[in-house]
């Protein structure tokens, strides 16, 4: 058998033992996330709908709780006291983010897959309008007039706006790269927009990316607050006054060998500080200490008398406590080199709460008094009391109650347990079972050499071998022996465990397309773009060898051979020039390109890295035809 995993979480164990004391006070029963599996009867290899919540939401006056269920595609209402179901509704596919309008009455819901808004009538709750909007939209926000809403969309890079009372679509605004988390300023007056994959910078540089600032009022980008270092980012939080707000972040160190794992960081864990609180300029702190992370950030909640600050880490499956006052003295003293100061947090950072599995978003009661957590690989709410700081109930929402082996496999695959020092989990490259955008030097080929992209992994279940070497033949070796060596720095998965992992890889669907029609068909541009990929015969009539076609190496449905070939694109850092062939799924969405991501778009892999027409006879094509083998390429 192979290793068994570690402790799960470290010190924070300090932390679950006290609050466990606090519960007993409270009079309600600690959940321990290693009950539920004890309860769930045994691990089945069904294929269950889990709610998987994601966000929360309190009404204005407390009274209900909405839940946000990614998985099963649904509000769930909750007593805002009792946390009893007062309805469950039906939204699109895969609702990524939601809100309130200022007034409650409405509840606007962004579904991802979809590319609607659900728009719920909060006094009836029923779904009153579905609208079309953006491409893979992941938040929505309405101004404080009523009269626009403002929705950001993943993949389009851009920020929607709508006529709040129609949905009609008025203009989009340029955001990051993936635009998705949008926060509204205490008095409303303006937006604040995150992405989580990083903006286009130059090879091998480090990763750029901003906080969008809308001006509600205007409809107009006012601002964008750089963010250096940085790629994925997530939620933004406020100060009730506003004189403080905090982004949590990835700050990647993806331009050193991956050796940095077992000597400190190889993804940093932070926070961004920006306001008058913190003066002009941004501040970064890291949320990590000198033996263990607050993996993977995500949601961020301030209590309304500005005391405390709350961080989800869903890799670390902890809520980080802040003492906002510590931490705004300490940054007043120490402003530089702040975010690389692995003993910083000890300063500001009061506690640890151990709570489920991915906790995502936080919503804070109106009165301060409890944090909701959602744990959204577990389907439970964590509540904390913000007096002491401890879990003191768990929402167990309805749904199975066994463990499937595709859901062992993504609680394992979005966990950072099973790294030193609880570092990173594949969740880290892998953002949302997606990618990154990084180009990452794993050391196993030498330091500094054989540079390689990032893939995606929709869909990636029939397109071994795997590594672009090709060197693994199949997941268990990709997912096992190798992640555990270079990533993990020790044996941890067990037979079951790495199974699990890889059914989950497995299962991973392409999202939709967004550069197909509705029926299918192409348009006139991307039919003739078909016809390029597919040729046999070049612009001056000469055959072109097979070997040389777009469709000999990159054939079948998914669009790989799943064989290895020299394109003419081997650097100076690369052992070999000999590349493992990528899928076609979902190109549009990855760049940069080629193996080592030195492509910054796909017009450059044929006008700046095929002088020799080795990949692909492209030297003949007029830019009009390139244009169509691209528009063509993105349907794939």
């Amino acid at each position: 058998m192979r290793g068994m995993p570690g402790n799960r979480r470290g010190r924070a164990g300090l932390a679950t033992a006290f609050c466990a004391l606090a519960a007993a006070v409270f009079g309600v029963a600690m959940w321990n996330p290693g009950t539920v599996k004890a309860a769930a009867g045994g691990r089945t290899g069904e294929h269950l709908i889990y709610a998987s919540p994601v966000e929360l939401l309190f009404s204005p006056d407390g009274a209900r709780l909405y839940v946000l269920c990614n998985q099963s595609d649904e509000v769930r209402v909750l007593d805002g006291s009792t946390y009893s179901v007062i309805k469950n509704i039906s939204v699109g596919h895969e609702p990524r983010g939601f809100s309130l309008s200022p007034d409650g009455a409405r509840l606007f819901v962004a579904n991802s897959w979809d590319d609607t808004l659900s728009v719920i009538d909060t006094r009836t709750l029923e779904v009153v309008a579905t609208w079309p909007v953006g491409a893979e939209p992941s938040s929505v926000v309405e101004d404080r007039r009523a009269e626009r809403l403002y929705v950001a969309n993943r993949i389009s890079n851009d920020v929607a706006v709508l006529d709040a009372q129609t949905g009609a679509e008025e203009k989009r605004l340029a955001a990051g790269r993936g635009a998705s988390y949008m926060t509204a300023s205490p008095d409303g007056r303006r937006l604040y927009v995150t992405h989580i994959y990083p903006n286009p910078s130059p090879h091998r540089t480090p990763p750029e990316s901003e906080v969008t600032v809308i001006d509600a009022a205007s409809a107009e980008v006012v601002d964008r607050i750089p963010l250096r270092s940085i790629a994925g980012v997530f939620h933004i939080a406020f100060s009730a006054d506003g004189r403080l707000g905090v982004v949590a972040e990835l700050h990647p160190k993806n331009l050193v060998p991956l050796t940095a794992v077992e000597h400190g960081w190889v993804m940093e864990d932070t926070l961004t500080l920006f306001g008058d609180d913190v003066g002009d300029k941004t501040v970064e702190i890291p949320l990590d200490d000198l033996e263990s992370h607050a993996a993977r950030p995500f949601g961020v909640a301030m209590t309304p008398d500005g005391s405390r600050m709350y961080v989800t880490s869903g890799g670390s499956e902890i809520v980080t406590v802040i003492d906002v006052p510590r931490l705004l003295r300490y940054v007043r003293l120490n402003r530089r080199g702040i975010a690389y100061d692995l003993s910083a947090s000890g300063n500001y950072v009061v506690k640890r709460i151990a709570v489920g599995h991915d906790p995502r978003g936080v919503a804070l009661s109106p009165d301060g008094r409890r944090l909701l957590v959602a744990n959204r690989l577990d389907d439970t709410i964590s509540v904390i009391d913000t007096r002491s700081d401890c879990v003191v109930s768990t929402i167990a929402l309805a749904g199975p109650k066994v463990i499937s082996a595709l859901r062992h496999g993504e609680q394992t695959f979005y966990t950072a347990r099973y790294s030193f020092h609880g570092g990173i989990g594949c969740a880290n490259c892998h953002l949302d079972s997606t990618f990154d955008g990084l180009q990452w030097d794993l050391e196993p080929d030498g330091l500094g050499r054989d540079i390689v992209d990032n893939r995606l992994l929709e869909e990636v279940k029939d397109t071994a071998p795997y590594k672009w070497n090709g060197g693994n033949p199949d997941l268990p070796t990709e997912c096992g022996p190798r992640t555990e060596k270079y990533f993990w720095r020790s044996e941890n998965y067990d037979d079951l465990t790495l199974a699990d992992l890889v059914l989950y890889i497995r299962s991973l669907p392409a999202r939709p397309n967004r550069w197909r029609l509705p029926d299918g068909q192409l348009t006139p541009a991307q039919e003739r773009g078909k016809a390029i990929f597919e040729r046999s015969v070049d612009n001056f009539g000469r055959p072109i060898p097979l070997a040389n076609r777009c469709a000999f190496c990159h054939s079948g449905p998914l669009g790989t051979s799943r064989k290895s070939f020299d394109v003419g694109t081997k650097k100076e850092t690369d052992d070999s020039g000999l590349l493992d062939t990528p899928q076609l799924t979902n190109i549009a969405l990855t760049a940069p390109y080629l193996h080592d991501g030195s492509a910054a778009t796909l017009e450059e892999i044929w006008t700046l890295y095929n002088p020799h027409d080795q990949h692909g006879r492209t030297n003949d094509l007029t830019k009009d035809e390139l244009n169509d083998l691209i528009e063509y390429l993105r349907t794939r």
